[in-house]
């Protein structure tokens, strides 16, 4: 299995961060950020490529860039985008939420899964822009943590979104969103048939509710 620990994420097995220091991005939920003062580990944003050494070799997901923001670094994504086509046995998942710079590297290798988070109406709007103008074996939108009420418009929102990701905000700040919006998204999933993934951190512990943890075919 190499020397990559196993990923607490639920939807993936194993993270890759070959970009360390602290994200500039700077969200106020970051939990990266706040491990780095903690530990005082080195903020200094500095590209390590040697991390894809120590893939496993049976396949398995992989997301990239779990602590950093990777599309602000265009000569870096080149050489992770060249890499992950090395290792076509994998799947790498990539999370962003600069989208407007997704255009850059389209269309993506067929190994990479390519997702856009949304907190908000607004980023939810930027993040279908973004993905619309792409071409990626699987397009997501990740809306962790769900912190707005959300509108959709089912199925036309959606349409190439072949995944949907739902999640709640962790660590101090926690914060659970109402049933009922997850419930709308929930219903515009289904009726334009994109598998949906809850993470398991949207509810209170102990609370009463089937999670839906689908995955893209």
């Amino acid at each position: 299995m190499g020397s990559m620990p196993k990923s607490k994420i639920e939807w993936t097995d194993f993270t890759l961060n070959p970009v360390k220091g602290k994200c500039p991005v700077a969200c106020d939920y970051c939990y990266a950020r706040k491990i780095y003062d903690r530990f005082k580990w080195n903020p200094k944003v500095r590209f390590q490529p040697s991390v894809f050494n120590t893939l496993p070799k049976k396949p398995c997901k992989i997301f990239v860039g779990s602590t950093m923001e990777l599309f602000l670094f265009d000569d870096w994504m080149e050489f992770i985008l060249n890499r992950c086509e090395d290792f076509p046995h994998h799947i790498f998942q990539f999370l962003t939420k600069q989208p407007q710079n997704l255009i850059k590297f389209s269309p993506f290798p067929d190994n990479c899964w390519v997702g856009v988070s949304a907190t908000n109406q607004e980023q939810y709007k930027s993040a279908l822009v973004g993905l619309a103008k792409i071409e990626a074996k699987v397009k997501y939108i990740s809306f962790e943590p769900l912190l707005e009420y959300i509108a959709t418009n089912p199925p036309y929102d959606l349409e190439g979104i072949n995944w949907v990701i739902i999640g709640g905000c962790s660590g101090r700040q926690k914060f659970y969103p109402p049933e009922y919006w997850i419930q709308v998204i929930e219903s515009a999933c289904d009726e334009a048939r994109i598998p949906i993934f809850e993470k398991n951190n949207l509810y209170p512990a102990g609370f009463r509710h089937l999670l839906r943890q689908e995955m893209p075919k």
